[in-house]
């Protein structure tokens, strides 16, 4: 198995709404050995759930998490390697006046540390990683 592509949380949440993206879901089926995550995808998906009431939605979204995501999508991790990249990254943005969310800087790192093609929805969010390969499988 050779990991391409590093999933944002976008695109692996798809597959759990009700109309999901025809191209997404055959992306992610032609992909499956393919894929992963990183560890501040989980936590998204984690306290998005977490924050919903008692609920056959959070219910869905647990169910998922435990019975697709954690047995068959490697989740990478946050480690020392990739917070020194991080911290490059946020303070390279912050000298040219711009900024990121702290979780897509985590995200950011995780993808290029690995060399992967990371794939998200929110092309703008990434676009001042200039090492940063990106995929919107929306299009």
């Amino acid at each position: 198995m050779k990991i391409r592509y590093l999933l944002d949380t976008n695109i692996l949440s798809e597959p759990l709404k009700p109309k999901s993206h025809p191209t997404v879901i055959k992306k992610l089926l032609e992909n499956t050995d393919n894929i992963a995550t990183a560890a501040p995808v989980v936590y998204e998906i984690v306290q998005g759930a977490k924050r919903l009431p008692e609920s056959k939605k959070r219910i869905e979204i647990l169910r998922y998490l435990n019975e697709f995501i954690y047995p068959q999508i490697p989740i990478l991790p946050y480690t020392q390697e990739v917070a020194h990249l991080h911290g490059e990254l946020q303070a390279q943005l912050t000298l040219s006046g711009k900024t990121m969310p702290i979780i897509d800087g985590q995200i950011a790192a995780i993808a290029q540390i690995n060399q992967l093609i990371l794939v998200t929805r929110n092309i703008d969010d990434f676009i001042h990683c200039p090492k940063l390969e990106i995929e919107n499988w929306f299009i």
